[in-house]
């Protein structure tokens, strides 16, 4: 089959298309015929040599969701079969033409979503639900504030929380990706480019502040989060951007608001663990997704998988909207 390996830690340049053997599926697992495959951070991560694979995983091939086929079923699979139309969250190994992924880690396909639409959904549906609704508690009639509201994550998670009945204002780092938020579902979006969000953030709510924020920036962020947080506030924090990971809190902020943090990943955990996650998507969730709205697939582009090298250079640019999508 072809693929694309890693060949040393470094920038895009480092993908490089190459040959290998198809998978078999091990006990519990299933083979899939890959037909479209998400582009996430982790990608990018493990290409720089900062987000190891768990152990078993491909080490050298990237790849956290992928959409297809299911083309052969190992040992004690129950559930599915050769045949079936899923999309999948991966240990890694997915910018191939076959992957195998453990049977708890599927989901179907949503109905009225193409495979390419549904490789957008695995890796941020997976995050947004456990950590966003399951530990953030986000229900109905309460606000979030999501930082980088264009991402593959800010987006879907914006559309989740119209699909709950909550109110979502967002950060994003242009006028025009501002702009795409409100399109997205956002009340409001702010520019973080033009000053400080979090005067904005409790002008917008009256000086109460949100009940949740989601934080995929950390340094600075953290601090600046906490202190737009209602009282009882949930800031879950799920990602670190560049080569600075501390951040300074105020614990005074914590114990005033009655605060919780909640900090998580989610590659390093077991397909039982996953498994209890995907139950939920498919219960809550799934049946949501075929009015495609509010929930939509926001596809920003497709590309071949050969050209993964120039696709994680636009990627890396952060000037998509959405998701990057590779067909095999």
């Amino acid at each position: 089959m072809t693929a694309v390996e890693i060949t040393r830690v470094g920038g895009p340049d480092v993908l490089r298309v190459t040959s290998r053997p198809v998978p078999a599926p091990a006990a519990g697992e299933v083979l899939i015929q890959v037909e479209a495959i998400g582009v996430c951070r982790p990608d990018s991560l493990q290409r720089q040599g900062m987000h190891p694979a768990p152990p078993g995983a491909p080490t050298d091939i990237p790849g956290l969701e992928v959409a297809g086929k299911i083309a052969a079923v190992g040992a004690n699979v129950p559930d599915w079969k050769a045949g079936d139309a899923v999309c999948a969250l991966l240990p890694g190994g997915g910018y191939a033409q076959y992957a195998t992924c453990a049977h708890q880690q599927l989901l179907p396909i949503p109905q009225n979503w193409s495979a390419i639409e549904a490789a957008t959904l695995p890796e941020n549906a997976f995050t947004s639900w456990e950590n966003v609704f399951r530990r953030g508690r986000l229900s109905a009639g309460e606000t979030i504030l999501v930082h980088g509201g264009t991402s593959g994550l800010g987006s879907l998670t914006i559309q989740f929380a119209r699909a709950f009945g909550a109110r979502a204002l967002a950060t994003a780092g242009s006028d025009a990706k501002c702009e795409a938020c409100l399109k997205i579902g956002a009340e409001a979006a702010f520019n973080y480019r033009s000053g400080d969000w979090a005067p904005w953030v409790l002008e917008r709510t009256g000086g109460r502040g949100v009940d949740v924020v989601m934080d995929i920036v950390g340094r600075d962020y953290v601090q600046r989060s906490l202190s737009v947080l209602a009282i009882d506030g949930r800031l879950v924090h799920l990602a670190t951007q560049g080569p600075d990971k501390t951040a300074v809190v105020d614990m005074r902020m914590v114990l005033q608001k009655r605060a919780t943090i909640v900090g998580s990943a989610l590659r390093w955990r077991s397909p039982a663990e996953k498994g209890l996650i995907a139950a939920g998507l498919r219960e809550q969730v799934w049946p949501k997704l075929a009015a495609r709205n509010p929930v939509f697939p926001l596809v920003d582009s497709v590309h071949p998988l050969a050209n993964a090298a120039k696709v994680h250079q636009y990627f890396d640019s952060g000037a998509h909207v959405g998701k990057i999508v590779l067909v095999p």
